[in-house]
């Protein structure tokens, strides 16, 4: 069961992203010879307005084959996609990554309209030497607002919480039994290590959630504004991270993930129920958004990146020159490939798990 799902999670996000490149040419006018769903022989198949609709043996991703034309020639069939402008054939690669994007916003609004898990602002520990304690707030005291702003979630209270400074009050408005209190409660200050290894500075009033989880649903329209947020949040969250890869200040092998990882992360997801994995493949279809658009051979950014040139230059580079860089670019991902799939190996411990099956099978 968990292999099916890790299948048609990948595969939605796949059939999403192909699905992109389809819609785009077929509106700049590209013939598109082949639009298939899985690999290897074909099963079924259908053919209307020029297009081979196919399902194939291996059902995992898909893709679209296009009707490209020769660039050694001069002339180009009207529907061919090199014979299209540059900016229609960026359109017709971009496409791609921003469906993926797409889907991604619309996974995060289903969750806020679905309703999802979140813990509630009930304390569950006073801790000492705080300002929570000083001001006698209570184990069970309901937190309902901080200086009048409505809070329903613990994450809505900490944001606001640790936004404060050191020794500042706020007015806490909780509910005690039946009875509905006003307390000022001070403010410290403590030092964190951040995810990237940073120092960060943010306010405490001492207080720990009972644990206790609340379904917190929106309307459409909040819910749509709360999808946006999300979605720019963890891009940027992202962003952040390739860069710091990049600069050194993050571990590569721990900030990276590949199919096997997806794997592992998406069947922990299905068993918490399907708004974790719906959010997961929020994230993924995410991630394969701003790792396509990255500006490398045979990723959709390197396509882009060569047609920029092609824009500045007046005209293509050579094939001799695109078929070197394209192989360089295919060496790197390989290696990539088989880096991030070893390292998953020994990150979820793949070895010792089948180490543990075999001797159970053959003791």
């Amino acid at each position: 069961m968990s292999i099916l799902i890790f299948i048609a999670v990948f595969s939605a996000i796949v059939i999403v992203h192909e699905f992109g490149h389809f819609i785009a040419a077929k509106k700049a006018g590209v013939r598109v010879e082949q639009f298939s769903v899985g690999f290897g022989p074909k099963v079924i198949g259908l053919k209307k307005g020029g297009t081979e609709y196919m399902l194939c043996a291996f059902p995992v991703g898909a893709y679209v084959k296009l009707a490209e034309g020769n660039p050694e020639e001069s002339k180009f069939q009207p529907d061919e996609y090199l014979a299209k402008a540059v900016g229609q054939r960026a359109r017709i690669i971009f496409f791609g990554p921003l469906f993926n994007y797409v889907l991604a916003f619309i996974c995060f609004w289903f969750i806020f309209l679905w309703g999802f898990p979140a813990l509630t602002c009930r304390v569950g520990k006073v801790m000492e030497n705080y300002g929570a304690e000083e001001a006698g707030m209570q184990a069970q005291d309901n937190i309902i607002a901080v200086d009048g702003q409505k809070v329903e979630i613990w994450e809505e209270l900490q944001e606001i919480v640790q936004k404060g400074s050191e020794d500042q009050t706020v007015t806490i408005s909780v509910l005690r039994g039946n009875k509905e209190l006003s307390i000022p409660v001070r403010i410290k200050q403590k030092e964190i290590d951040t995810i990237w290894g940073e120092k960060k500075t943010i306010g405490i009033i001492g207080i720990e959630p009972e644990g206790e989880i609340t379904r917190i649903r929106y309307g459409p329209i909040k819910s749509f504004f709360q999808a946006g947020g999300r979605l720019l949040y963890f891009t940027w969250l992202t962003l952040k991270s390739l860069v710091w890869i990049i600069l050194g200040r993050v571990s590569f092998r721990q900030s990276i993930t590949g199919p096997l990882g997806v794997f592992f992360i998406t069947k922990e997801a299905a068993y918490l129920g399907i708004v974790p994995l719906i959010n997961v493949t929020a994230l993924i279809s995410m991630a394969l958004a701003i790792f396509n658009l990255l500006p490398l051979p045979v990723l959709d950014g390197g396509n882009l990146l060569f047609l920029l040139i092609e824009k500045i230059r007046g005209r293509r580079l050579s094939s001799r020159t695109e078929t070197m860089i394209i192989k360089v670019g295919y060496s790197l991902i390989l290696l990539l490939t088989i880096f991030v799939f070893y390292n998953d190996l020994l990150r979820y411990e793949v070895f010792t798990r089948v180490s543990e099956w075999w001797s159970r099978f053959f003791r």
